[in-house]
Order: C-alpha cells, then sequence, then structure tokens
C-alpha cells in the first residue's frame, strides 16, 4: 500500500470573500460561528431543501467577509440531504477560504474529512476544537506534527470559553492549499486519471469529483447529467463502470477503507495517550445517559423538567398571560375601539379585528400563543443541544424506532412534539432521509398531542374512571406504531442508516443559547407569521361566504351516524382545527354540561387527538414538505381519525362496553 502524499504546499490562496465553516456534527462550529459573526446572523433554507443556513458577516471590521455555517458531515461524499448541502456549497462558491473544524478528542473523523477538503484542493485551515476535553481524557494531541504533516496553519481551541478563537482571523489570511492526497489502488488512480479530462470545473479538484463519481454519488450524477453532453456522460459511467469490475469490493467503501487505512498511520505522529485517566464525572454521565435502565430514567428526568418548562410555563403561564390578560383584555380592545373610529367599514372591521380578523386572530396566535412556546421550545433545544444529549436521545430511542422502520432520531422531534407539534415538525430536518421526515411529520400530525391539548385531556379525563385514560392511551400509541410501521412500506424511498457521534455532555454556555434561540425567534418571524395571516385570510372568506356554516352541516352526519355522538360536536371539529386545545376543551364543555356519556368522551377524545392537527401545524407542513405531500398527510389523518373513531364506537357498541 503507497503512502499518502505528504508534499509542501503553494503559496497562500489569492484574496477571498467568504469563509465556509466545515466539520462533523457536535464539533462546536456553532460556537465559532456565532464568535466570528456577532449578531450578524441570518437563517434560510438552502435552496430547493429544508435544510437550514446559518450566514454572517464579520463581527470583526477589519476581517470584511461573509461566514457560511454549513450543516456537520461525517463525508464529503454524501450521504444525507445536509452533506449534500454541504457539498453543493463547496462546489458552487467562489473565492472562499474553508476552515475545517475537528474535535481534538475524535481526530481520526476530522482528519478523514479534512484529508477529504485536502485532496479537493480547497484553500484551508484546521481548528482543533475541545482540546481541554482531550487532555481531560489522556490525549494530547501534536498540533506542530499536523502542520508539518499537511503544511497548513493549525489552531488549537476551546471555543465555549473563547480561548484561541481570537487566532483565527489572522490564520484565515494565511489559508493554503495543501498538496496531501490519499492513494489509491492501481485501478482506482487509473479510474481517476481517465476521467479528469472530462469533467467540468468546480471549486472542487477534478480528483475529487472523480472519486464521487467512482463511490456511485448519485446526485453528483445528475448535477453532472446538466453539465456535459450525453456522449461525455455515457464515457464517464463507462469508466465507472470498468473501474468497478476491476475491484472485489464496492468502489465506495473500498476508497473509503483505503482513506481509513493511511488515517490510521498518521494518527500515532498527530496524538499520544497517557496511561492512566481519572474518570469524571461528565464521563459518568455519558455513561449513565445511554445506559439500557438508568438511560431511561434520565430521559424520563429530562422529558419531564422539558415538558414542565415548554408546557407548564411557556405554553401555560406565559402563554395565559399573554393571550388572556394583554392581548383579550386589552391589545384586541384597544385596537378594536380604534379601528371601529378610524375605518367605519364593517367589513374593513371584520376583516382586521373580526373574529377571523388578521390583528385579532392572527396577530394573538403568531405572537400570544405560538411565540412563547417556540421561545422556550427553542431554549430547551439550544440547552439540549449543546449539552450533548441529543445524541443521546436519539441513541435510546433508536431499538424502539427500528420496528417502525426508522431510527432514532425521529425520537427526538416525536417527543418535542409533546411540546408543540408545530414546531417538532421542524426539527424533522434533522433526519436524513426524505422518506423519514415524510412518516414523522404525518405521526405528527397524527397523534403526537401538544402540550396545551395533553393538558385539557388530561384534565378532562380525570374526572372519568381510569380506564379511560388506559384505553385512550393504548388507542393513540397503537394506532402511531401501526401507521408508522405501515407508513416505512408504503411511502417510496429507503430510511438512512443510524450513524450518531456521541460527543461529551457539558454544561452550555447560557450567552451561546440565547444567540441561537434569537436567530431562530428572528426566522420565525419572517418566515411563520406570515402564514397565519394567510390563515386567518382564509378562513375570513370561508366565513364570510358561508363555508364554515356549510362544512359544519356536511360534519354532522359522519359525526352523528358514523361516530355516535351528539350533533353539538361538529363545531368543536372545526374549532380544533384553528387550535388542537380549543378542540378539546369543547369536548370538556359538553361534558360538563352533561351532553356526552363516558363512551362518547372517549371516542370524542381519540378521534379529535387523531384528527387534523391545527392551523398553525398544517401550514408549517406545507411549507416544510410541500403543499402536494401537505394535502396527502392531512388527507390521510383525517381518514384515519374518522375510521378509529368509528370503529371504536362500533367495538363499544357491538360488545356493549360502558364505562
Amino acid at each position: 500500500m503507497a503512502k499518502p502524499i505528504t508534499q509542501q504546499p503553494p503559496p497562500s490562496v489569492p484574496h477571498f470573500k467568504r469563509v465556509v465553516l466545515i466539520g462533523s456534527p457536535n464539533v462546536g462550529k456553532s460556537v465559532i460561528f456565532n464568535y466570528l459573526t456577532g449578531s450578524y446572523q441570518t437563517v434560510s433554507n438552502y435552496p430547493g431543501t429544508t435544510v437550514e443556513i446559518f450566514c454572517g458577516r464579520s463581527a470583526n471590521q477589519g476581517y470584511p467577509y461573509e461566514v457560511i455555517d454549513t450543516p456537520g458531515i461525517i463525508n464529503l461524499t454524501p450521504n444525507s440531504e445536509d452533506e449534500t448541502v454541504t457539498r453543493d456549497i463547496l462546489m458552487k462558491e467562489e473565492a472562499f477560504v474553508a476552515a475545517m473544524v475537528l474535535d481534538a478528542k475524535n481526530l481520526h473523523r476530522g482528519i478523514f474529512i479534512a484529508g477529504e477538503l485536502m485532496e479537493a484542493g480547497l484553500p484551508l485551515i484546521l481548528i482543533l476544537n475541545m482540546i481541554d476535553e482531550a487532555r481531560d481524557r489522556g490525549i494530547e494531541v501534536h498540533t506542530e506534527a499536523i502542520g508539518e504533516t499537511f503544511g497548513l496553519e493549525v489552531l488549537p481551541t476551546v471555543a465555549i470559553h473563547n480561548q484561541g478563537l481570537e487566532d483565527i482571523w489572522p490564520a484565515l489570511t494565511k489559508a493554503r492549499k495543501s498538496s496531501f492526497r490519499f492513494r489509491y489502488s492501481p485501478a482506482i488512480e487509473d479510474g481517476v486519471s481517465a476521467l479528469l479530462p472530462l469533467l467540468p470545473k468546480t471549486a472542487l479538484s477534478g480528483r475529487a469529483l472523480a472519486l464521487m463519481l467512482l463511490s456511485g454519488e448519485r446526485t453528483l450524477k445528475s448535477w453532472l447529467l446538466q453539465q456535459v453532453d450525453p456522449n461525455t456522460y455515457l464515457q464517464i459511467e463507462a469508466i465507472c463502470a470498468r473501474v468497478q469490475q476491476l475491484e472485489q469490493e464496492p468502489l465506495g467503501y473500498l476508497i473509503n477503507w483505503l482513506r481509513m487505512e493511511q488515517v490510521n498511520r498518521l494518527l500515532p505522529r498527530f496524538q499520544s495517550r497517557r496511561d492512566k485517566v481519572e474518570r469524571t464525572w461528565s464521563n459518568r454521565l455519558s455513561e449513565w445517559s445511554t445506559h439500557p435502565v438508568i438511560g431511561i430514567m434520565v430521559l424520563f428526568g429530562v422529558l419531564t423538567l422539558a415538558y414542565l418548562f415548554i408546557g407548564r410555563l411557556g405554553a401555560g403561564v406565559v402563554v395565559n398571560f399573554l393571550e388572556g390578560t394583554v392581548f383579550r383584555q386589552y391589545l384586541i380592545p384597544f385596537l378594536r375601539d380604534w379601528i371601529s373610529l378610524l375605518i367605519p367599514v364593517k367589513p374593513v372591521q371584520d376583516l382586521l379585528v373580526g373574529p377571523y380578523g388578521l390583528l385579532s386572530m392572527a396577530l394573538t396566535y403568531a405572537l400570544a400563543l405560538i411565540l412563547p412556546i417556540i421561545t422556550f421550545f427553542f431554549l430547551v433545544f439550544g440547552f439540549l443541544e449543546d449539552s450533548g444529549y441529543l445524541p443521546r436521545l436519539a441513541v435510546m430511542g433508536n431499538q424502539f424506532f427500528k420496528l417502525m422502520g426508522l431510527n432514532g432520531k425521529a425520537a427526538l422531534p416525536m417527543i418535542l412534539g409533546l411540546g408543540c407539534d408545530t414546531m417538532a415538525t421542524l426539527t424533522t430536518r434533522i433526519l436524513e432521509s426524505p422518506r423519514d421526515r415524510i412518516i414523522v411529520t404525518l405521526l405528527l400530525a397524527l397523534g403526537v398531542p401538544c402540550s396545551a391539548q395533553l393538558a385539557v385531556i388530561m384534565g378532562m379525563l380525570s374526572g372519568f374512571p381510569l380506564s379511560l385514560l388506559v384505553w385512550w392511551t393504548l388507542v393513540i400509541l397503537g394506532v402511531l406504531f401501526l401507521v408508522g410501521y405501515l407508513s416505512a412500506k408504503i411511502v417510496p424511498g429507503s430510511g438512512a442508516d443510524f450513524l450518531m457521534l456521541l460527543p461529551p455532555l457539558r454544561w452550555p454556555i447560557g450567552k451561546n443559547i440565547l444567540k441561537k434561540t434569537l436567530a431562530r425567534i428572528r426566522w420565525y418571524l419572517r418566515e411563520a407569521v406570515p402564514l397565519f395571516a394567510l390563515g386567518s385570510l382564509v378562513l375570513f372568506l370561508l366565513d364570510g361566504t358561508g363555508g364554515l356554516r356549510m362544512l359544519e352541516s356536511l360534519l354532522v352526519p359522519v359525526i352523528v351516524h358514523w361516530l355516535g355522538l351528539p350533533p353539538q360536536t361538529a363545531g368543536v371539529f372545526l374549532i380544533g382545527f384553528l387550535r388542537r386545545d380549543y378542540g378539546a376543551a369543547g369536548f370538556l364543555n359538553l361534558a360538563q354540561e352533561g351532553l356526552l356519556t363516558a363512551n362518547q368522551v372517549l371516542i370524542g377524545l381519540v378521534t379529535i387527538t387523531l384528527f387534523v392537527p391545527c392551523l398553525a401545524n398544517v401550514l408549517i407542513v406545507i411549507k416544510e414538505r410541500g403543499l402536494k405531500n401537505a394535502l396527502i398527510i392531512n388527507t390521510v389523518v383525517m381518514a384515519i381519525a374518522l375510521l378509529v373513531g368509528g370503529g371504536m364506537n362500533g367495538v363499544l357498541s357491538l360488545l356493549k362496553i360502558a364505562f
């Protein structure tokens, strides 16, 4: 096996306009990005995807550059949408320098990716972050040896304490293109040489593109079809097929194996280990958090605290104060009085401050109902994200979700849906497979009650026999599992492999959590608030044209004859579409008035839990999954809710079960 090339690099690259941060998940890129950009940040989806990209201007006026924080990767040859976006940014950006952030205690993975970036011919610096945690584990990293081997600037840092970060900007001006190259078998090297004259020019080197094509990277082939003529494309395909015939292993596997083997030979030069290492509380907590028994107790404790913070404090105390006191008692009456004086036209008044008004409904929903919940939600999410617990949460849930054809990462949005389904739908972006994102979005819309709805349901069922709560829980969980299992068989596409790097547990820095939360809130105000205004306008038009009353009358036969519920519940289902807990509260009022039997309470609560989610969730699903998928998801949800509700009514009546 030939040794990797470690020649000295050429001189520094010319002037650059952008800095692209690259690294694996959980290596501290976000902290470094916040340091480099300060408050000058924007959040947007990468074109044609749902992957978030953070961009910002330099906070240091001496370096007027744009900084791009790319999604975390474990390989430059993409296996997920996140990795595809990172690869595309590197291919399409111009005049940029790359800053590769490595986890100092997990050099193997970091050097692997860094080697790919060097092979891609990118101007580069290496940032060895968490150098303190490496020392705590008995790992001494030799930065000088790394710099000499690759001919690059190498910076040791402790990002969460701002140690070494001041050296990043000066180092970026010295970024170079390393001459380091991985070496492969003669067949692969010959294939690369044959492909080079046929490939279009990009910011990535022809060698990197050739190796991706030999690895069988499909999205790159789709791009290539648009860049070269059909004859050239056929030549490229023929070369890849010929090289594969010469090797016994799949080329993608072989290329990665050869890279890892060369990284393993370099590691003894780059780091050394002490024999005895003192165990810290962080090490113990890390082991406990993934223990088969203790890990479940830790998970229960984390979820309980998150529920109390988001559900009780955010969705309860804060929302009740803002919606019930600030908006309903003061702000909306104030606006209604002034608008009636300034605009003496009844239809316009109703459009602004009527039951479905742009101010009275959309403003209340966006700022009084959802904004407090997502603020608390993002604070908890940021804390769990920076603490390193989220990957452990995915590991704990992996075995259960594998039964449904998903993987452990699905646990995060499903559990966070108990706080707010709308915001949990946004977190489905962490799932690599489009198939998995659609399935989890369906499950969230179908049967995961938000904290507000769950609170009303629990309060209502507390006045009935415990058996009602048991039945409700078993039916909802059974439907979720069955629908998830069947969806995994029906929805096209393949699931993603479960590969999760576990970072160390650490106490997050409050300032960093606040910065990320504020950035996400700015996104919400810019992107989501207009959707509430649109929804209110649609409801206003339906109400004015009699559409709402017609929908209610259409629901009555299904509700009375199929579900076995009284006619008054038709309005409850329509109200539940506006906000999920309103629907549950409608059943509570009917039960308090003596209009529902215990059986009808159970059927009604099961159906309203499984029914079409609130307006905010529907709008977010449209934005995240597209109009076509959103229509399919909500049609399936409505059909399942009515099927299960009617089926329960039939079974209870047939077996003469009465609670």
